[in-house]
């Protein structure tokens, strides 16, 4: 299903929240949630996440919202709708929920060569993703593919873990190189402030730049582990 991203923004701010329950599995709060016109919603309150050493700066709400937004500047459309507001346990992100095919092998499918994969491996490099673990794949019943659990992006320092490395080193196709070029240039850095340091934004500029130059997908790196654990 296509979805409305602008009314589903605006739903997501004016709907009162209520609580359904608690994903058990998720390591921080994830509650879901009912909007006023019955769709469902994730909220993460910023009062249910725990420190992170490794991401001292800012809050895992906060980079969800900044994810969304460049995914949305860079033409990927493939996080769904996020917003930054108050809820029943303070302020966090509430993200459109996904309903997804629960009969699709999802690791299978990642480990494919479909074309909407790629573009979610290059938004990864772009957002510095430590984190895009096959549980993270959200494929909808008509085949549409999107992608949560963005808190731990946009480091200032490379950190880059995936499962989807199969295009590792390819070269990049002229409309992936136009979209970054595209990309680059409408990165809105007073908009981003509200959710990352200027340091981050400094650091997301130039990872895109380096894949300009590079003309290819980034590679595993040896300086730290290339694949996020528990990859699912």
């Amino acid at each position: 299903m296509v979805i409305d991203v602008k009314s589903a923004l605006e739903l997501l701010r004016s709907s009162e929240l209520t609580i359904e329950g608690r994903l058990v599995d998720a390591s921080n709060a994830s509650l879901l949630c009912t909007l006023d016109d019955g769709q469902q919603a994730i909220y993460k309150p910023i009062a249910g996440e725990r420190p992170l050493w490794d991401f001292p700066d800012g809050n895992l709400a906060s980079r969800e919202v900044a994810a969304f937004e460049i995914s949305e500047l860079g033409g990927f459309h493939l996080i769904p709708p996020t917003v930054f507001r108050d809820g029943p346990f303070g302020e966090g992100a509430l993200q459109l929920w996904i309903d997804v095919d629960e009969n699709a092998d999802l690791v299978a499918f990642a480990q494919s060569e479909d074309a909407q994969l790629r573009s979610m491996a290059l938004l990864d490099a772009i957002l510095n993703n430590t984190d895009r673990k096959f549980g993270h794949l959200l494929l909808a019943t008509d085949g549409r593919l999107s992608g949560c659990d963005h808190g731990v992006t946009l480091h200032s320092e490379d950190k880059l873990r995936t499962v989807l490395w199969q295009w590792s080193g390819a070269a990049l196709t002229q409309t992936e190189l136009d979209q970054l070029t595209e990309l680059r240039q409408s990165i809105d850095s007073n908009l981003l402030r509200q959710w990352i340091t200027d340091q981050e934004i400094a650091a997301l500029q130039r990872r895109i730049s380096r894949l300009l130059e590079t003309q290819k997908m980034p590679e595993p790196s040896d300086d730290w582990p290339a694949v996020p654990w528990p990859p699912y």
